[in-house]
């Protein structure tokens, strides 16, 4: 079997494991990874640059090598070969337990609960949830749900379309070490700085995927191009400004404005200026949407391997003999 088919069929495999399955709530690979992360980190830090990148290197380096090892170990088993890209899918894309938060947040909403509403954002998003009245944590929720829908599903799957297994589980690495060092912080200012750069360039042709996808599968089309065209480049992130800018025109509502992360308050350039505010029940339209997105994501992913497949002359390129 060509390597790109098996990226196609492991990638819907896993992709549908994330479905019905969502995160496990134990031993999640993930925060295995983050655990490693840490320990390089406690050996490593310094309040400099050069320990940084080399924080960044030890970790996405051993991590894409690992999964190149692992990799080559099954390709000559086409079974094997989907199995692993199944498994590495999954365990790379959020996009149910992303689902499965916000609306946790959104029920809490509708029920007038606030508190327990600021008590579940945490697991979405690092903002104080204190300073959010009901409206606030709303607006947090779907912009959330927006950039997360390219960090958590798109993301993966369009580098998983270009490396493989290698690729799913690079693009994870580098997203997952940027939350955890790539801020501005006192402590990270410098020795995070690799990692968020990295982020950026790994993230960019994911959220210009997903900003594309929002525009076909939101109900507004016209807006969300005018949204992502007039205000994208206002938002400080080059790539969450595309992603949320489309998520707001499609579902027709403002976005950006005054937050505040860890006791820091920044005041954001509005986005989709013409929509109106977000309301509670915007939340449950944004993970609608996050959900196409991700399955069409799947689609072009799946399209674009195979395209590049025959473009490389990889018709040849078998596993085992067996077409």
């Amino acid at each position: 079997m060509r390597a790109d088919r098996v990226f196609a069929y492991g990638a819907a495999a896993g992709l549908l494991g994330d479905l019905i399955l969502g995160d496990p709530r134990r031993g999640h690979p993930v925060a295995a990874f983050g655990r490693a992360a840490g320990a390089v980190e406690r050996v490593l830090w310094r309040d400099h640059r050069g320990y940084g990148a080399l924080h960044t290197a030890v970790c996405v380096g051993g991590a894409v090598s690992l999964a190149a090892v692992a990799a080559s170990a099954v390709r000559r088993s086409r079974a094997a070969s989907v199995a692993l890209t199944a498994a590495a899918t999954w365990a790379v894309v959020g996009g149910t337990t992303l689902g499965r938060e916000a609306r946790a947040v959104g029920r809490a909403l509708e029920a007038g609960d606030v508190a327990g509403a600021r008590a579940r954002l945490p697991h979405l998003c690092g903002r104080d949830p204190q300073a959010l009245d009901a409206d606030g944590i709303a607006r947090a929720v779907v912009e959330s749900v927006a950039e997360n829908t390219s960090d958590a599903v798109v993301g993966a799957l369009v580098w998983g379309a270009v490396g493989g297994v290698p690729g799913l589980v690079g693009f994870r690495a580098v997203n997952t070490l940027d939350a955890m060092v790539g801020h501005r912080s006192p402590k990270y200012r410098r020795y995070g700085w690799a990692s968020a750069r990295l982020d950026d360039v790994a993230g960019w042709p994911g959220a210009r995927v997903t900003a594309v996808l929002a525009v076909v599968a939101g109900s507004d089309p016209r807006g969300a191009v005018r949204a992502w065209r007039t205000d994208a480049g206002k938002h400080p992130s080059p790539n969450a400004g595309p992603v949320e800018t489309s998520f707001a025109g499609a579902l027709g509502v403002r976005l950006g404005g005054t937050l505040s992360y860890g006791g820091r308050i920044e005041h954001r350039p509005v986005l989709n200026g013409e929509g109106r505010a977000v309301r509670v029940g915007d939340i449950e339209r944004a993970v609608r949407l996050s959900r196409r997105v991700g399955w069409l994501a799947l689609g072009v992913s799946a399209a674009g391997a195979l395209l590049r497949g025959r473009v490389a002359g990889r018709p040849a390129q078998r596993w085992g003999g067996l077409s």
